[in-house]
């Protein structure tokens, strides 16, 4: 790269740094003088960088919010803490966002130098994130990286997989798309070994290996991807839209559960919170671990459920042996 290239970068970084900088103070990190500091800022904005200039005494430079997201210049820290955020994202329950962070973490990775892949695996070896999946196994996001690149680059893969009766077999196949669905990868794939479509759980996958051979990619025979894994999985795999209104602030609500949901302020003090799942037990769980009063919005099957919660709690909490009394203790009043 070209001397004034580097200094571009480096001053794309230095504003991306900090939220003001004294036009001085940058021509002078940068060994240049005004003139070309003013060139190099010109230059950024035919680029897209929206770089404001404040004159005056106090004025400056300062990259500005725009109309697109320009490319960013990331120091090794940061790509690191980008890298293990976007795997712990991808194994998320969040609609819509584990599929943008596993598009995100095959870009990232495809150009991170091998020294800071190796720290980030590290970081994620003795990282052992919160989960709440019901026992849904997690996917290695070695995995998951792996198998989404040879999507992207129609490269055949080649895998060691465990089916559901636990048989270990070798399979061979030309990737088609991931799909995130009931908080499960799925690989979807036309399998040569077996000369059919087949959906495959990422969590029962080991050791991706592309062969280097491309192909010519095949139609799905479903209307897209997620139609192909929900028809071979069945209705279980269908999530379930679920909202409700806690009396907490929404900062404190994201701190608690905002891995797993959505989260919006409804006004101050008081939230609204979005997620899907395949199992109402653990949002009534994480909405119980909240501290906070709520109403379920929907859907009223989990309200049904946190009736039922209701009772047990409320009997164990005065006492009632239920297991040992039998049935009948479902209509014996509480204590006063």
């Amino acid at each position: 790269m070209t001397g004034t290239g580097n200094r571009t970068l480096r001053l794309l970084s230095l504003l991306q740094n900090r939220r003001h900088w004294a036009g001085a103070e940058l021509a002078e990190r940068l060994d240049v003088s005004l003139r070309t500091l003013r060139r190099d800022v010109d230059r950024l904005r035919d680029l897209g960088y929206p770089v404001e200039a404040q004159p005056g005494v106090d004025g400056g430079y300062r990259l500005a919010p725009g109309a697109v997201l320009p490319p960013l210049v990331l120091d090794d820290e940061e790509a690191v803490a980008l890298v293990v955020g976007l795997q712990a994202a991808a194994q998320s329950a969040i609609a819509g966002t584990a599929e943008s962070s596993v598009r995100a973490l095959t870009k990232v990775v495809q150009v991170l130098p091998p020294r800071l892949r190796r720290r980030a695996d590290a970081l994620r070896t003795v990282t052992e994130p919160a989960s709440w999946r019901d026992g849904a196994a997690a996917v290695d996001p070695e995995v998951l990286t792996t198998v989404a690149q040879a999507c992207r680059d129609t490269e055949r893969l080649a895998f060691g997989y465990t089916a559901a009766d636990g048989a270990p077999t070798e399979r061979e196949v030309e990737p088609a798309r991931l799909v995130s669905l009931g908080r499960r990868w799925y690989l979807v794939a036309y399998d040569l070994g077996r000369g059919d479509w087949r959906s495959f759980r990422l969590d029962r996958l080991t050791g991706p290996r592309p062969t280097g051979a491309r192909f010519a990619p095949r139609r799905l025979p479903a209307e897209d991807a997620a139609a192909f894994v929900r028809a071979g999985t069945g209705p279980r795999a269908t999530p379930v839209a679920v909202e409700a209104l806690v009396a907490a602030p929404a900062d404190r609500v994201r701190a608690r559960i905002g891995r797993w949901a959505r989260v919006i302020e409804e006004r101050p003090g008081h939230s609204r919170v979005h997620l899907e799942t395949d199992s109402l037990d653990w949002p009534a769980f994480a909405l119980g671990s909240l501290g906070a009063e709520f109403t379920v919005v929907t859907p009223p099957e989990l309200r049904e459920l946190l009736g039922e919660w209701a009772g047990r709690f409320g009997r164990a909490a005065v006492g009632i042996d239920s297991v040992s009394a039998g049935p009948g203790v479902e209509g014996t009043a509480m204590p006063g």
